[in-house]
């Protein structure tokens, strides 16, 4: 009986152990631009970081850009909430924060919003932000082009001037997805040839019926809503204010 208790013991132990040695680190909240990867030069980084403060001051909405070196075997959807959370942006009572994240590494960028601006930042506008002023920038380098094209999009949609970007939402709404549409097909056509090898093959009654798939609506929103809720406050006299994400958002690669 002792050996069995024993053998629990270390079995739970150890994946405790495991558990917690695989949580992702974060790079310290030293300002409202956190440049871990080091992809920013010194004063792209400065305008950057000028801008986010300026409107910061103006409105209390919470902006925050982070680089990071990679994302510690997550998705990046994880990574940001995780990491949202625990820098708690944006403030406690209103959660009105954002974070653009950027992992040259894996070539992947989130923009993960807090509650509270959820019904301004919405899924399919962070979508076509990522996919029409962020993304085309990094491919071809311009990572410092391609953060300030996102943030400035992300602020004129905060500031309430997101006619244009809603336009653009509504238009890729209409386009299907090429990658989409040939993997339907090729559903289709192999549906079709199972059925008719049922069909020659079938004796006596019985049968039944097969749904066709349809094309997916895509990942426009995803992110988990799990995380960390344990309090941080970085150097530099700057921090979070208490605010939380449960995944709001959109991610995209390049």
């Amino acid at each position: 009986m002792a050996g069995l208790l024993l053998g629990l013991w270390l079995t739970f132990g150890l994946t405790g152990v495991e558990a917690r040695a695989a949580e992702p680190t974060f790079p310290a909240l030293t300002g409202r631009v956190v440049d871990a990867a080091g992809i920013l030069k010194p004063d792209e980084r400065a305008a950057l970081e000028a801008k986010l403060k300026a409107y910061e001051d103006r409105t209390s909405d919470q902006v925050v850009v982070a680089t990071v070196p990679g994302l510690q075997d997550r998705t990046v959807e994880d990574y940001a909430n995780r990491l949202f959370r625990t820098w708690k942006l944006g403030q406690a009572k209103t959660n009105n924060g954002a974070l653009l994240l950027v992992a040259p590494a894996e070539r992947k960028v989130r923009i993960e919003v807090g509650y509270g601006l959820e019904g301004a930042l919405t899924d399919a506008l962070t979508k076509v932000i990522i996919t029409t002023a962020i993304t085309p920038r990094f491919k071809t380098g311009d990572f410092a082009g391609g953060i300030n094209a996102g943030i400035d999009a992300m602020l004129s949609i905060l500031a309430g001037d997101a006619e244009e970007w809603h336009r653009k939402a509504e238009i890729r709404s209409d386009e299907a997805d090429p990658g989409q549409v040939v993997i339907f097909i090729v559903l289709f056509f192999i549906v079709l040839f199972v059925v008719y090898r049922m069909n020659r093959g079938r004796r006596g009654g019985g049968g039944g019926f097969i749904v066709l798939p349809g094309p997916s609506s895509g990942g426009w929103s995803g992110g988990v809503s799990g995380g960390f809720d344990s309090g941080f406050s970085g150097g530099g006299g700057f921090s979070g204010g208490g605010g939380s994400s449960g995944g709001g958002g959109a991610s995209g690669d390049w």
